[in-house]
């Protein structure tokens, strides 16, 4: 049933044409003029809006071409006002002008504009947008001005959302619940745990201009992410000429680190050139302490291990694309968005073995070193086009992404008895495990509205996606590397996903109403080619949602939501290869793996726009959790995905921006949530666990003069359960401040993340048959200080901005980290 939505496009997009012209055909009225600027020289690209002459109503509108000249036509009877309106220059307004059935078209005599002199006064003084932005079906964190988004990565960034939680293995849930679909400027990442993670650690915050949470998302993303979706928004330039940014910055915690940038952009009337890169150079540590105990009531087997490790990355991201304007209404554009990576890794572990507590009877003393690299590419090609004044738009995507990672790891094992002398020879082994990712996609979208409270969304998408991951394992024997087949492996998978989905949206006087339906058809196989396993699926979904939001009156909103969502197994989760990371301890895939349903229901209210309260439940089938259990015979302890049978989760998010003074600005944000997980066999037992808990985010903007700023932000997050996962309560305190100079081109910013050094995670075991302890501690107190230098032509024209309408694919790679 492998559909391919390649043919189908031309098809679709032929149609949507030819259902636009023969609606433009059943009306022939025009209008026509040409606008002059103050000195009597064309304006290019001034909107020119036609009106209802009765009730000034918007008709439809238009921008000047690139010698002032524009026409309006397919007009019906009717009598309109032409009204110019450009930022800075005083709005004009022509007519009124009467067309009838057989009149003759009309020309407006030629309309010159002059300049608003106090309106330019107050385009030179823009507004910050605040730090935390509430819309009625996203939360909005604007980064870019941000003092405490200095020198940090994405995923650093990520950790100070209201509602996200950031675990040390850089996994990120929202809102309690884990599953989130991450995108790039509106790109679905489709990246393993492991992997996102050194996406977003190789993406400095100087690229990101904002983020967005959508925790209920409609049929029009795809269906993957439980939680929600997080849009990552890099930045964007629209102003005519050359202007970019430079960057520079240095922080120091335990251990140095380093950061820079360069975006630049070039824009005329018909083309805009952009590019950045960022650098990144990152040493730091982290500490693990495990105690646990192996065993029954008679036998057991106490383990106490300590373990420091010493990392080193190097990351690299660039973006370059170009932009070619057609017309006023037709877009074509072309980018590439990659990333490389790489980093040495030394960890010192000393595990103490003894058949009772603080008892000694041996020892493992290890010295173990990896070495990774990483890079990921995407190419992608898009159209937009306007097909109306009203609205009706299509835009086409095509993608082709490649991710290649390999890390090499050497183990090298002591064995020491209880005085310390040798007990046995070492045990040296290493691993090598290269991975290659390519995904194919591509996607349309279509927007059709009926009238000024109707519209209609149609879209189709298709992906491919092709893996091969290859295991080595060798142990060092007579001093020489010998491969050890047992334990090696080469794992392929291929998947293949077509979706479509309608929205109806429609406007009432004070409800808004908006139903939607996505299809999505998967196929997929996963081959094990040294185990010989091979696990083949093939299936279709349907993904409805509901969306109903009421105005109860100028203050007061209420709204419902509704939508059915799935998550797919990453392809490393798949994968059957055993991940050592030291020699008791060690992760695995799971290729029979199934994908998880949830349906989430969400109540709103908005005060305002300034107090936001929700309150949503969720149900969760065969949901994919990680699972940290021991095993008793080999006396290993090791971490795997399984699915257990259900997660019902409850959560309740109330947020409120304050302007407390003209210089205080507020953002608080509190989730309360309950996350329950039963299965009937786990370890051959029943098990259920749940607990309630909640985050608290808080966020103090104090406002010194326009050029100085301060910053603190407080997290915390209490005791929660996931899983199998008891976790302790983790917080932090950050601050910062900045400084601009030179008519705010320049800028100093400084930023201090966890203060006092509070960050730290602690897990134990809701099993009682696991008897287990996991501390850990990272260099989380960092001190940072960034200058950024603004550069080139602030000319502000009355060009169209662009808008991305790349949403295409790219998920779910796995690799080892």
């Amino acid at each position: 049933m492998k559909t391919k939505l390649f043919y189908i496009f031309p098809v679709i997009f032929c149609s949507f044409l030819l259902i636009s012209r023969r609606a433009n055909a059943q009306s022939t009225g025009e209008i026509s003029g040409k606008v002059l600027d103050e000195q009597h020289k064309a304006f290019p690209f001034a909107s020119v809006n036609l009106l209802n002459a009765k009730d000034s109503t918007s008709v439809r509108g238009t921008l000047t071409s690139d010698n002032g000249l524009y026409e309006l036509k397919g007009l019906n009877a009717g009598k309109y006002l032409v009204a110019i309106n450009v930022i800075g220059y005083k709005k004009a307004i022509k007519g009124p002008y009467v067309i009838t059935t057989d009149s003759k078209p009309v020309t407006v005599s030629d309309v010159q504009l002059s300049i608003d002199a106090q309106l330019l006064k107050g385009v030179e003084i823009v507004k910050q947008k605040p730090l935390i932005e509430r819309q009625i079906d996203k939360t909005v964190l604007n980064i870019e001005n941000s003092i405490l988004a200095t020198g940090n990565t994405a995923l650093e960034i990520l950790e100070k959302a209201p509602g996200v939680t950031v675990d040390k293995d850089g996994k990120i849930s929202l809102r309690g619940k884990q599953g989130v679909n991450i995108m790039l400027d509106g790109k679905p990442t489709n990246l393993s745990a492991e992997q996102l993670a050194n996406l977003l650690r190789s993406t400095e915050g100087n690229a990101i201009q904002s983020i967005e949470l959508i925790t209920n998302p409609s049929a029009k993303y795809d269906a993957a992410g439980n939680s929600g979706i997080i849009n990552i928004k890099l930045k964007k330039n629209s102003n005519y000429g050359l202007n970019g940014t430079v960057t520079a910055g240095a922080g120091y915690g335990t251990l140095p680190k380093v950061n820079g940038g360069l975006n630049i952009n070039y824009r005329n009337k018909k083309f805009n050139i952009y590019g950045d890169g960022n650098y990144g150079f990152n040493k730091s540590f982290n500490e693990t302490d495990i105690s646990r105990v192996n065993g029954t009531t008679i036998d057991k087997t106490y383990f106490v291990q300590t373990g420091h490790n010493d990392k080193k990355r190097t990351n690299r991201n660039y973006k370059a694309g170009l932009d070619y304007f057609i017309n006023d209404n037709h877009t074509i554009g072309f980018f590439v968005n990659g990333y490389h990576g790489n980093g040495p890794n030394t960890s010192n572990i000393l595990t103490l073995i003894g058949d009772k507590p603080l008892k000694v009877d041996s020892s493992v003393v290890a010295l173990n070193t990896s070495d990774s690299k990483y890079t990921g590419i995407t190419y992608n090609l898009n159209y937009r086009g306007v097909l109306d004044t009203l609205g009706q738009e299509i835009s086409m995507d095509m993608d082709y992404s490649r991710y290649f990672e390999t890390q090499e790891s050497i183990f090298n094992n002591e064995y020491k008895n209880a005085a310390g002398g040798v007990l046995k020879p070492d045990y040296i082994f290493r691993n090598t495990s290269p991975s290659l990712v390519k995904i194919y996609g591509a996607k349309i979208d279509y927007v059709m509205p009926i009238n000024k409270d109707i519209k209609l969304e149609f879209g189709a998408k298709t992906s491919f996606v092709k893996t091969d991951n290859n295991f080595i394992f060798e142990n060092y024997k007579n001093d020489k590397w010998e491969n050890d087949p047992g334990r090696s492996n080469q794992f392929v998978y291929d998947e293949n996903i077509n979706a479509a989905y309608a929205n109806y949206k429609q406007k009432f006087k004070t409800t808004t109403v908006q139903i939607g339906l996505r299809a999505e058809q998967t196929g997929s196989k996963g081959n094990s080619i040294t185990e010989q396993k091979v696990v083949k699926r093939d299936y279709l979904n349907l993904f409805p949602s509901l969306f109903i939001n009421q105005e109860l009156s100028k203050n007061h909103e209420i709204g419902f939501s509704y939508s059915r969502r799935i998550d797919r197994p990453d392809y490393g989760s798949l994968n059957p290869f055993i991940y050592y990371l030291d020699l008791y301890s060690y992760r695995f895939g799971n290729p029979f793996l199934k994908p998880q349903y949830t349906n989430s229901l969400e109540f709103s209210y908005s005060y305002k726009k300034n107090l936001n309260i929700t309150m949503g439940y969720s149900h969760t089938n065969d949901v994919m959790t990680e699972v940290l259990l021991t095993d008793t015979a080999k006396k290993t302890i090791f971490i795997s995905q399984q699915n257990l049978a259900t997660q019902d989760s409850y959560n309740m998010n109330i947020s409120s921006p304050l302007t407390i003074t003209k210089w205080w600005s507020s953002n608080n944000n509190i989730n309360i949530f309950y996350n329950r997980f039963e299965t009937p066999d786990l370890l051959g037992v029943p098990y259920s666990s749940g607990r309630l808990a909640f985050t608290l985010n808080t966020n103090q903007t104090i406002t010194l003069n326009p050029s100085t700023k301060f910053e603190w932000s407080a997290n915390y997050e209490s005791k929660q359960v996931w899983g199998t996962l008891l976790i302790e309560p983790r917080y932090r305190i950050d601050m910062g401040a900045s400084k601009s100079f030179m008519d705010s081109k320049l800028n100093i910013k400084f930023a201090a993340n966890d203060i006092f050094k509070l960050m730290k995670s602690r897990i134990t075991s809701t099993l009682p048959s696991q008897d287990y302890v996991v501390n850990e501690r990272w260099e989380s107190q960092v001190f940072r200080l960034t200058c950024t230098y603004r550069f080139g032509s602030k000319e502000i024209k009355a060009a169209r901005q662009r808008s991305s309408s790349s949403e295409s694919e790219s998920k779910r790679v796995k690799s080892g980290n």
